[in-house]
């Protein structure tokens, strides 16, 4: 999956979950200062992803730099995706 296909479903699923539209997201977008998530949206979207892209979530794996923004969280779905193919 590249790196835009990663950021499309992240927008569909933020737009998902925090009942907003997000036309377009940039990597600088922080998720809780810009974007308003919470604790109980940050679940929603992490189940979302999971049924999704198929991505399988290890809760220990998730600290808070994975949360700080849209690329940061990016990034992490995509090292998810480089260790299912390896």
């Amino acid at each position: 999956m590249t790196r835009t296909e990663i950021v499309e479903h992240l927008r569909i699923a933020l737009s998902a979950v925090l009942n907003k539209e997000f036309p377009t997201l940039t990597p600088e977008l922080r998720l809780f200062e810009d974007l308003a998530l919470d604790s109980t949206s940050v679940i929603e979207l992490l189940m979302s992803l999971e049924d999704t892209m198929g991505l399988e979530i290890d809760p220990d794996e998730l600290g808070p730099e994975v949360f700080q923004s849209v690329g940061s969280l990016a990034d992490y779905v995509e090292a998810g995706f480089q260790k299912t193919t390896v």
